[in-house]
């Protein structure tokens, strides 16, 4: 059975951290589904068409990693797409315990789904989407925390 991994994550920008966790996570699966999660409750600072095409090109040469949108639950998005993982990085212990509780839930709700947790690297631990963010809303330099893929 094709060894199957969900990535997701609204990633308002995509981040070096994510690129990181996710090419690191590649020798472990025969397939990374990067899934950018919709929803209608968050307001997000890039639009999605432009977040899915600065992720596709990132992973242009990568042909075990594709890109989804979903709207919805996370593991019913898994099911759909016979996903037996989701995929998380941590940055923190603080991210561990937010993450724990969804991995407890998600197993509750699909027991099937096994949640899988890489370190973030440590260069990358200060790096989230929200700094990066907040970064460029500023008139900072981002380029040291996002792919070069990122053009804004």
């Amino acid at each position: 059975m094709e060894k199957i991994a969900l990535f997701p994550g609204s990633f308002d920008p995509i981040t070096l951290g994510h690129v990181s966790v996710i090419r690191r996570a590649l020798p472990l699966f025969d397939k990374i589904i990067i899934a950018i999660g919709i929803n209608s409750d968050k307001k997000h600072m890039f639009p999605l068409e432009k977040r899915k095409m600065w992720i596709e090109a990132v992973f242009k040469n990568d042909a075990a990693i594709e890109v989804r949108t979903y709207d919805g639950l996370t593991v019913d998005f898994c099911k759909t797409l016979n996903a037996g993982f989701i995929l998380r990085g941590l940055r923190t212990s603080a991210d561990f315990e937010f993450e724990r509780s969804i991995g407890q839930i998600n197993r509750k709700l699909y027991p099937d789904i096994e949640t899988v947790f890489l370190l973030t690297e440590p260069e990358f631990t200060p790096v989230s989407s929200s700094i990066v963010r907040d970064v460029f809303r500023y008139g900072g330099d981002i380029s040291g925390m996002v792919p070069r893929e990122v053009t804004l």
